[in-house]
């Protein structure tokens, strides 16, 4: 690290966890965000605040105006403007040094697979169940430590499922792909605004303490979170011996 750096992450730098080794390993990973939306957006604006080296930001979508009551990597005269390409725009203004990478597709197939094998970590900010299960299947065949988050209405759940530890469940042994469960969209349903910033959050620190290597993940823990109240719930996630997804993985 150079001297600005060393000014800049000071304060990462003066916690004896992470020092200047756990600050210059987050400087080198690299951190593949799916989604720049509710989720995406704080989550991505820590992992840039906090130095992660390489970014790639991954969305689709465009800005609209009634993303902006939460999604705060967009700003009102970006309406109509790709989410991936806005959220890097603001990115730059929080932090240039980080490399971002904007990616206005859908993932899906090779080209996931290829993305989530170059990365340190994954972070799952997207909003339906396929894209999900799809994300989670290139975890574990890549081995690449997975943070996933959900949230609507005033209900909101994180989760890390790290392939790379032979005890931890991936996300098909929590919601089995062959299970029908209700798809809800914050379009049909709202979404208590600060919830999405809360488990952004944390999806952004725990993807931030795998890759400087402390403390404990929540690698088979659920924690779910009722804003109304704001009360949390950790439920412990073992995994399946019959998932399709890591039922056969075992250490090489």
């Amino acid at each position: 690290m150079n001297d600005h750096q060393l000014l800049r992450y000071s304060r990462h730098i003066l916690l004896d966890e992470i020092g200047i080794e756990g600050q210059e390993k987050l400087l080198a990973a690299h951190a593949l965000v799916i989604g720049a939306g509710g989720l995406g957006s704080p989550a991505a604006y820590y992992l840039a605040s906090a130095g992660i080296g390489r970014l790639t930001l991954v969305d689709n979508d465009t800005v609209d105006l009634t993303n902006l009551q939460r999604q705060i990597l967009h700003t009102t005269d970006r309406v109509g403007h790709a989410k991936a390409e806005s959220g890097k725009q603001t990115l730059a203004q929080i932090n240039p040094e980080v490399q971002v990478t904007a990616l206005t597709e859908r993932l899906e197939g090779t080209r996931l697979d290829e993305l989530v094998g170059q990365a340190s970590v994954v972070l799952d900010c997207s909003d339906n169940f396929a894209t999900r299960h799809a994300i989670n299947r290139a975890c574990v065949a890549n081995r690449v430590p997975l943070v996933s988050g959900a949230a609507i209405r005033f209900d909101g759940q994180v989760s890390v499922f790290d392939a790379r530890r032979n005890d931890a469940p991936c996300y098909a042994c929590l919601f089995p792909p062959d299970q029908q469960f209700e798809e809800v969209l914050c379009s049909t349903m709202g979404v208590f605004a600060p919830l999405v910033g809360i488990i952004g959050t944390m999806q952004a620190a725990e993807a931030l303490k795998l890759v400087a290597g402390i403390g404990e993940s929540l690698a088979g823990r659920l924690l779910l979170l009722d804003a109304r109240n704001m009360e949390w719930t950790s439920i412990k996630v073992g995994r399946s011996p019959g998932c399709p997804v890591c039922g056969g993985r075992t250490h090489d």
